[in-house]
């Protein structure tokens, strides 16, 4: 049979500590895991990096293990030393159980893990790993996160669901479906799955955080005398009065008029005052009257 370099497949140093071999192995194992992974050869590659997680996670059968020595190098044939599993595993110390981490019985393991560690383990309890946790994005409208809604969403599998959107939810926000991820193996519970909240721009409203900013175009007599305008929002027009001397620029905050929250947002509205065109000659003419009456340079700081 050939040698099997567990350091190696977990791409670790061979005085690694525990916090590194687990690491590695979660690593790889989110790498290579069958229910996602789009890599050649990823169910091969998944068993045996729960293989060589499942030994040197152990400190008796890593210390086994590392007896031995380092001059084996992968792929060269190799025979366990005389009586190895007599000087290691006597007794009771080894069960089926502690494969649960790798997800696979001892008989889904290579013939290098049963020649050494093999005939030690009992089948004592069926093994269980949880699913992978599984992502993905959701795109809503700007009235959505305003209200909340259910969403019908149709997964790459085919599987539909109904996704919860919560009143007020922002943009990279995630919404988590317990037990709606990767199945599990032996019995073991799905993983989640995790929407990222994409919301999508709209035709008049921008976000910044839970304000929501509105640039809204008045009159120059608006501007000029004041106003009571009605002013679109994501719950309804309301009522706003525009002050005497506005000019372009101008910012107004309508109180808790943004996305729900704790707490909630604004809404903020910028003014954009916008010229009538002189679409004829009395038009015109009007603006002549104007210019003669005002008298109104403004680029005299320039």
């Amino acid at each position: 049979m050939q040698y099997k370099d567990y350091y190696d497949v977990l791409g670790i140093k061979r005085d690694a500590k525990e916090a590194e071999i687990k690491a590695a192995y979660r690593r790889l194992a989110r790498k290579y895991h069958p229910d996602v992974s789009q890599e050649p050869h990823a169910e091969q590659k998944f068993k045996e990096v729960g293989e060589a997680y499942e030994v040197l996670r152990d400190p008796q059968k890593r210390q086994a293990y590392d007896q031995l020595g380092t001059n084996w190098r992968a792929g060269q044939d190799f025979q366990p030393p005389p009586d190895w599993r007599d000087m290691h595993f006597t007794g009771p110390g080894f069960s089926h159980r502690t494969f649960s981490q790798a997800g696979f019985d001892a008989s889904g393991f290579s013939d290098f893990f049963e020649s050494l560690f093999g005939e030690g383990f009992t089948h004592e309890t069926s093994l269980k790993t949880r699913g992978v946790d599984q992502r993905s994005s959701l795109e809503i409208s700007m009235e959505e996160a305003f209200s909340g809604a259910n969403k019908h969403v149709r997964l790459q599998n085919g599987r539909s669901l109904e996704v919860k959107i919560p009143p007020g939810v922002t943009s990279g926000k995630r919404i988590r479906l317990a037990g709606q991820g990767g199945s599990g193996r032996g019995g073991g519970h799905s993983g989640d799955l995790y929407f990222e909240v994409v919301i999508s721009p709209h035709n008049l409203y921008r976000l910044d955080g839970r304000d929501v900013l509105l640039d809204l175009p008045i009159s120059p007599w608006e501007a000029a005398l004041g106003a009571s305008v009605r002013v679109p929002t994501l719950g309804g027009p309301v009522q706003t009065r525009i002050p005497m001397g506005s000019k372009s620029g101008n910012r107004l905050r309508l109180r808790n008029r943004g996305l729900p929250g704790s707490p909630a947002g604004d809404q903020i509205v910028t003014l954009q005052i916008t010229t009538p065109e002189a679409g004829n000659e009395s038009d015109r003419e009007f603006y002549r009257k104007m210019a003669e009456h005002f008298k109104f340079n403004p680029r005299e700081y320039f």
